[in-house]
């Protein structure tokens, strides 16, 4: 009697092995554009009998619009296929003190709406109630929420956010993935700002570089060999913390340098220097008040210098090739820069160009996206960052 040989199951299931090609097809329209059904089989490799039905679907859902026929050097102009940016929808969430930032964007990382809401009840209740509002009849389409902390985030939870009340790790990310049932991460909104510029900012052709954010406290974000850097326990970048004196170790979660070298302590020295009120912008403030004012021309010096010692340092570990200075830092004109630069270059042990951040208030946005749409095109769900 012979033995029936029965050949062994295949590891992806039929409907993973659909969903492989239905990605592979959005993929390459959102990278392309507009191309034919024939291009579109050249380039995923996918058989004319497999794509015609993902095609027919993916008109169906808003992915893909038929548009007219396409210039052709030869034979019958072909029917073109143009990807909706529209048909993929992200929710960019920024925690700030006493308000929360929401913005809806599509997969080009243009702004559909944005709302601010004062923070008067909880955190979680106040993202789980304003995304759905805010994305409106486009709720279908969104594919994964970002929310940016102004803390160390690991695994989803929130710390040393003392700005928006988040000292303890609290699972944010968990929560508001089970109310709204798509995907979220939650990220250190310096490192958003990083993943922002090296999507679409002064970092976009580099593979390495470091964001240096100066507000209410210093943080940089890490993007080494194309990814944002974390850590071991999320708190890679929190560079406030550098100690200046052995028996300083901070307080109520601000650290020794940032507690001196911030946008709030620079603020308080140029009312001491011009007494008034605080002004909105403090470093461009000093930097026009030291150009008649010798004192303030010292202090922005000491400025200039402590923050120079901080890049050095960060140099010394990583040597990111290029520095991005963002929020106040940003703020400082051409001669400071090039000061900046002069210092990094004397102490540096490599290389190392400074410039200004490019994309401002809208790299978090640019982050966000990014982080949605590089899962989304892997075929995965959005990762929550974890040690």
């Amino acid at each position: 009697m012979t033995d029936v040989v029965t050949p062994p199951t295949s590891p992806v299931s039929r409907e993973r092995s659909k969903e492989i090609k239905r990605l592979s097809v959005i993929s390459t329209a959102r990278q392309v554009r507009l191309l034919s059904r024939a291009e579109l089989t050249e380039l995923t490799g996918l058989s004319p009998a497999t794509l015609t039905p993902l095609v027919r679907e993916l008109i169906a859902e808003g992915y893909l619009i038929e548009r007219g026929p396409g210039a052709s050097r030869s034979g019958r102009p072909r029917a073109m296929l143009e990807f909706n940016p529209r048909a993929e929808l992200v929710a960019a969430v920024s925690l700030e003190p006493s308000r929360i930032s929401c913005e809806i964007a599509d997969s080009d990382g243009a702004v559909v709406a944005h709302r601010a809401v004062r923070l008067t009840g909880d955190i979680i209740d106040t993202i789980c109630r304003s995304v759905p509002e805010l994305a409106g009849d486009g709720l279908p389409a969104l594919r994964g929420v970002a929310i940016a902390a102004p803390g160390v985030s690991s695994g989803g939870a929130v710390r040393l956010a003392p700005s928006v009340g988040l000292v303890e790790g609290r699972p944010i990310a968990e929560s508001v993935q089970r109310h709204l049932g798509v995907p979220v991460v939650v990220d250190n909104d310096v490192n958003l700002m990083a993943a922002g510029e090296h999507a679409a900012g002064a970092g976009s052709d580099v593979a390495d570089l470091l964001l240096l954010h100066v507000s209410d406290g210093i943080g940089a974000g890490l993007v080494l060999d194309g990814q944002v850097r974390r850590g071991a326990g999320g708190a890679a970048g929190e560079v406030g913390f550098l100690p200046l004196d052995p028996a300083d170790r901070g307080h109520d979660g601000i650290g020794p340098f940032e507690a001196r070298w911030s946008e709030n302590a620079i603020a308080e020295r140029v009312v001491a220097l011009a007494p008034g009120r605080r002004p909105d912008a403090p470093v461009a403030a000093l930097v026009e008040l030291a150009r008649a004012d010798e004192r303030a021309a010292a202090y922005l010096d000491e400025v200039l210098t402590a923050w120079s010692r901080l890049i050095v340092s960060c140099v010394c570990v990583i040597d990111p090739g290029r520095v991005l200075l963002s929020g106040a830092a940003a703020q400082l004109d051409d001669p400071a820069v090039e000061r900046l630069q002069s210092l990094v270059d004397a102490a540096a042990p490599s290389v190392t160009e400074v410039r200004r951040a490019v994309l401002g208030d809208r790299a978090v946005l640019h982050g966000a996206v990014s982080y949605a749409l590089s899962a989304a095109a892997a075929g995965l769900p959005i990762l929550l960052p974890s040690p």
